[in-house]
């Protein structure tokens, strides 16, 4: 019976042994072709796994904007010059000062002497020319202007070494490990580097919070104005991205190419609702760094599948004990998000709203008083906390006396 079993074995591991390099063929073969085909830089195959994706740059990185979720990875914590992908930093600071409230879009800009001489990728701005942040902001997201950016840092923070400077406080507020900024526009500098992973991070917060960038980074061509002491010019903006013309599910966002860099993307695009984030640092030229921004986007798209669910049901309010009120209004934290990479039915989960049974007094606005549990094929994939709308404070003597005289004369 042992002899059975062990030939048996030695069988299985033969067949295992003559089938495997088949399989390993046609995946690789189907790689070559569609490396082959002049038009993927457009329309690359959809839905190959994880072995297919061949990566020309030494580092890239795909990303789920919603979740955060790594899709791929390849060398991703290398620090690594960053060319003009850099801006995607300074535009996050830009809008973050619009946010705030401490510019608006029709504030107007004057450009200093400093601002003027940089060179590299610009709007050939002058010195004393005056322009609205929205112009500027259009310079930054499809020209790649450095003298824009410039301009901007000075006026959002008085000085670039400060904005830059704030730059890098943010960068650490993401977890951007292995990022350091010299400057605001990307120029090669001792020191100036980042990785793709925190690429994606700052591309990720600029995008969620800020969806509105889409609508500058996705100008094909769109004229400014010059006016200047020697009168008024037009001069003709081209976005640096071709994916926003070449690839169907782009949304942006931001290129760069210096001599130490090589040429880098930060490349978003959304299908079916999933928005995808990719990152190539240090291809050895354009083509090949779009080619492998629209291969990982493809790959991210025939793979990535994504459960939302923002609804209030099911959510009452809550039971306060010893309170001036009896309940307290609530409302979920935020919208839940469960990204799916291996295929499941994700009409299977379910979704569970867990309560306190009560909650003292006093109770604070944002407290957390439940949370609203997922759950698929038995295993939690997430939550999201219910929290207090309201203040409730805890009731005193009088309150409990005033309850007790109105119940009285009911």
């Amino acid at each position: 019976m042992k002899r059975i079993l062990a030939s048996l074995i030695g069988l299985m591991m033969i067949l295992t042994w003559l089938y495997a390099p088949v399989a390993v063929y046609a995946d690789n073969e189907e790689e070559q072709q569609n490396t082959q085909d002049e038009t993927t830089e457009e329309n690359a195959g959809e839905g190959q796994n994880e072995s297919a994706v061949e990566i020309t740059a030494p580092s890239a990185v795909l990303m789920e904007s919603s979740t955060g979720t790594v899709i791929f990875e390849k060398d991703a914590d290398t620090a690594r010059p960053p060319a003009s992908v850099t801006k995607v930093m300074t535009m996050l600071l830009i809008f973050d000062a619009l946010a705030d409230g401490r510019i608006s879009l029709d504030d107007e800009v004057t450009v200093s002497e400093y601002a003027a001489s940089m060179g590299g990728s610009q709007v050939f701005l002058e010195p004393g020319e005056i322009q609205t942040v929205e112009t500027m902001l259009k310079c930054i997201a499809v020209a790649s202007a450095n003298d824009a950016c410039v301009a901007m840092a000075e006026y959002i923070c008085g000085n670039e070494e400060e904005f830059v400077n704030r730059m890098n406080e943010r960068a650490a507020g993401l977890g951007m490990d292995n990022t350091h900024f010299v400057n605001c526009n990307g120029l090669d500098a001792e020191g100036h580097v980042t990785s793709a992973r925190d690429i994606a991070l700052m591309s990720r917060e600029l995008i969620t919070k800020y969806p509105q960038v889409h609508d500058y980074s996705m100008i094909w061509m769109e004229n400014i104005t010059h006016t200047t002491n020697k009168g008024t010019s037009e001069f003709g903006l081209t976005n640096t991205n071709k994916l926003v013309r070449q690839y169907e599910y782009a949304t942006g966002l931001k290129t760069g190419s210096t001599g130490d860099a090589k040429f880098c993307v930060s490349a978003t695009a959304e299908k079916n609702g999933i928005e995808l984030i990719a990152v190539v640092m240090a291809a050895e030229n354009s083509k090949d760094r779009f080619a492998d921004a629209v291969k990982l986007l493809n790959y991210g798209f025939g793979k990535c599948q994504l459960y939302t669910d923002r609804s209030e049901e099911g959510i009452a309010p809550a039971v306060v004990e010893n309170g001036v009120e009896d309940t307290v209004n609530v409302s979920r934290a935020e919208p839940f998000s469960y990204l799916d990479t291996s295929g499941t039915n994700l009409s299977a989960v379910e979704r569970t709203v867990e309560m306190e049974q009560s909650i003292p007094a006093p109770v604070k606005k944002g407290e957390t008083v439940g949370a609203i549990v997922y759950t698929l094929e038995g295993n939690e994939i997430g939550r999201t906390d219910i929290l207090a709308a309201e203040d409730i404070e805890e009731a005193s003597f009088l309150d409990y006396l005033k309850d007790a005289s109105e119940a009285l004369f009911l």
